[in-house]
């Protein structure tokens, strides 16, 4: 299906703040802030990857998919970047970083943890994890591309960033590192 509107890319953040969420202007203010320049596309609300898909033709770069998974205790999380055509196995994932079981973290844990909702988890919401509960994962497949895309903790809009910037200085800042991943997605 995807979203069903014309979609726009604008550089930067929008003109005014009117109309928009505190979580998505806060990112801006960040992003802005690290001076890591970025695209912008608004448009409806997007909750799985195929309402992406528009998105990511409109923008020129692969909206990943955002996984925010947590131990057995719910005491350590993990966010888990991958192509948003890969699918996930918790088994695989479980063996490669050596976790006995992953399960995905309830909403509430993400708002807490992260400033977002489920359908709008990505990277930017390491910004607000303050106490270093979150260790990132990225599949090595997503750092072949030169930019990403990713909602501001928002998902009525999505950022073209250069996957460098995301994972030099937007890392640095949030104070947090990346682990990198290889999965298979194959049965």
């Amino acid at each position: 299906m995807g979203i069903d509107m014309k979609l726009t890319v604008e550089k930067g953040r929008p003109e005014s703040d009117e109309g928009r969420s505190r979580k998505e202007i806060v990112v801006y203010d960040y992003l802005d802030k690290l001076g890591i320049p970025y695209e912008r596309a608004d448009h409806a609300e997007a909750h799985t990857m195929e309402d992406c898909e528009e998105v990511s033709s409109a923008l020129g770069a692969k909206v990943c998919k955002n996984l925010f998974l947590t131990n057995s205790k719910h005491s350590f999380y993990y966010l888990l970047m991958m192509p948003g055509n890969k699918p996930f196995k918790t088994a695989e994932l479980s063996r490669e970083i050596g976790c006995g079981h992953l399960s995905f973290a309830e909403a509430e844990e993400m708002e807490r943890v992260l400033g977002c909702t489920p359908g709008s988890a990505s990277v930017f919401g390491l910004m607000h994890d303050k106490e270093g509960l979150v260790e990132l994962l990225v599949d090595r497949d997503l750092l072949k591309d030169e930019y990403l895309g990713a909602h501001p903790c928002h998902n009525i809009a999505t950022l073209k960033v250069k996957t460098k910037d995301i994972f030099t200085k937007f890392i640095k800042a949030t104070k947090h590192y990346k682990t990198e991943v290889t999965l298979r997605g194959q049965s």
